[in-house]
């Protein structure tokens, strides 16, 4: 009985000391207010889209979008659910971590190990909750990985290791190596393989057949924003040890790797003779598998550059290296890792900390929970008032009142510099072609780089952009200016702005009347006119195909952000 209730508290002790630091630091990040916004969207009857009439896909993690909207239509707020669903999905995933490195083991009394490196970590903390997928992304990759050892032939199991891709795009390759781990282990016959390869690729598959005919694209517009495809691998190394530097991670690595190399002859390989046996090649399959997981998350954050938010695309990553020693085997070599694990972990949580705590650092990473502490003035800021930062709070008073004004009216940047607004036809008129005009009339259309603060700001019948393109598709095609922040060096100039939106007879003076029409031809022409079409025209049988047919291009297409370069390219002479 005493062995029992060990063990219990070797799996469900971490999960129980990480929900309540995840209490203690709950918080909502701007971005997860851009999910908001697009379960709003779907709850109004709107459809899976930021702004009523365009069909973009904000929202990166497209399951944890679904639960929301789940939650929405049981009456939940989606805000307080995402943080509280984020933070019960953390405590769920760190039980199953436990609880799948307990069974590697058999009946052997175990230490945790790994689980005290992430709890000792403040970041894990923070993105306990944040309103971000992180919490279904360690529930799901905590739960794969004990399916993958415990019932790997099973067809769940196939389908449950496939949903990599729509918990976050990246998480395609750990789906892609768990997988093969699974015919490693189960060894299936053809037939055998057809129907893991069928269940598993089902849903991503047909919601990615939905993607390209819905949205025109083959990946989320942020992903187009943020050249997922592309290169940055000196801001990947600098975003790597940011992370790694201040919590001198290198400490609990080297006791992590003792104990690994103490038990590298025991029973956890070999079988009771020491000879290899069957079961024991299935558990290091097993150990291995999310470690090569975890590697090839870290290479592609690293190569993409990092992110903006401390330490939080690492933690995947580090969760996966960490599953096989979760919890290790009593041994005096074990005990030992535990406790200088332990010790730091007691240091790291007490007094580790970035240099720039509450602040945005120099090479543009940001101490995310920090910021939005501060800016609000709140220790828990889950619904945002923004009364610690005046110029965010000033904003969203200037578009809330114009949007209650009537008038169409459209709204550039921080200063709220307003002109009219397009008043345009509804979709499907004859009086107006679905490629120079949007299919319907806001109230107020405001562009803002805080996108789920305009999110919040702006109503659901008007239209909220940024001009770093994460909910705009005429910004995340523009090209990179460089020098920005990770995943925002894009800024669309104003004129395409007043272009696509603002009435041709009130232009603001300080916006180039030249620069405006150049923008305005260059949408007519190509490949922009097309993006345009593909994201507003109505949404026949014929769009969806030809969405469709032309995904592939359409998401690799670019264009100048200089509206005169961008005519001549693709209006030509």
């Amino acid at each position: 009985m005493r062995a029992a209730r060990m063990r219990l508290a070797v799996w469900l002790l971490p999960a129980v000391v990480v929900t309540y630091a995840g209490f203690q630091r709950r918080w909502m990040s701007d971005d997860a207010f851009i999910y908001v916004r697009t379960v709003r969207q779907v709850l109004a009857g709107n459809g899976p889209v930021f702004n009523a009439g365009e069909r973009v896909e904000s929202s990166t993690g497209t399951l944890w979008q679904w639960l929301l909207v789940a939650a929405g239509a049981a009456g939940a707020d989606p805000a307080t659910a995402a943080v509280y669903g984020g933070l019960v999905l953390t405590g769920v995933g760190f039980a199953l971590a436990g609880l799948g490195a307990l069974r590697l083991y058999g009946d052997r009394a175990a230490v945790p190990l790994g689980s005290l490196v992430l709890l000792g970590l403040p970041p894990v903390w923070d993105f306990a909750t944040s309103g971000l997928e992180t919490g279904l992304a360690t529930c799901w990759i905590a739960g794969a990985w004990m399916a993958l050892s415990t019932r790997p032939a099973s067809l769940a199991t196939s389908v449950l290791l496939g949903l990599g891709p729509l918990v976050r795009p990246d998480l395609g390759l750990v789906s892609a190596v768990l997988l093969g781990a699974q015919w490693l282990l189960a060894r299936p016959s053809r037939r055998g393989v057809l129907a893991g390869a069928v269940a598993a690729g089902a849903l991503p598959g047909a919601y990615e057949i939905f993607r390209a005919g819905y949205y025109g694209h083959l990946v989320p517009l942020p992903a187009v924003t943020k050249e997922a495809a592309e290169s940055l691998w000196g801001r990947g190394f600098g975003y790597l040890g940011d992370f790694a530097h201040p919590y001198l991670l290198w400490v609990p690595a080297l006791f992590v790797l003792a104990a690994v190399w103490a038990s590298r002859g025991g029973g956890c390989v070999y079988g009771e003779h020491g000879e290899r046996d069957a079961w024991a090649t299935a558990r290091l399959v097993a150990m291995l598998t999310p470690v090569v997981a975890g590697l090839l998350c870290w290479v592609y954050v690293v190569k993409v550059g990092g992110d903006f938010m401390h330490g939080r695309m690492l933690l995947p990553g580090l969760l996966l290296v960490l599953l096989p020693v979760f919890v290790v085997p009593v041994s005096r070599v074990g005990l030992l890792a535990a406790v200088g694990v332990g010790a730091w972990a007691v240091v790291c949580a007490g007094w580790l900390r970035t240099p720039y705590v509450g602040h945005i650092g120099p090479g543009g990473i940001a101490d995310e929970r920090g910021v939005y502490v501060r800016h609000n003035a709140d220790p828990h800021p889950v619904h945002h008032t923004f009364v610690g930062a005046a110029h965010h709070r000033d904003y969203a008073r200037t578009v809330r009142a114009a949007a209650r004004s009537g008038a169409p009216e459209l709204l550039f940047g921080r200063a709220a510099r307003t002109a009219a607004a397009t008043a345009t036809t509804p979709a499907g008129s004859s009086s107006s072609s679905s490629s120079h005009s949007p299919p319907h009339s806001p109230s107020v259309t405001a562009s803002y780089v805080v996108l789920g603060l305009n999110g919040s700001a702006v109503p659901l019948d008007g239209v909220a952009l940024d001009p770093v393109g994460l909910s705009y598709p005429l910004a995340a095609h523009s090209e990179r200016i460089g020098g920005g922040r990770v995943g925002h060096d894009k800024r669309l100039p104003p004129a395409w702005l007043a272009a696509d939106r603002g009435d041709p007879a009130d232009l603001p003076p300080w916006i180039d009347a030249a620069q405006v029409d150049a923008a305005r031809r260059a949408l007519r022409c190509g490949a922009l006119a097309e993006l345009r079409d593909a994201t507003r025209a109505p949404l026949t049988p014929g769009r969806f195909l030809r969405n469709a047919a032309g995904a592939w291009e359409r998401t690799s297409f670019r264009f100048p952000s200089d509206p005169v370069r961008a005519e001549r390219e693709l209006c030509g002479d």
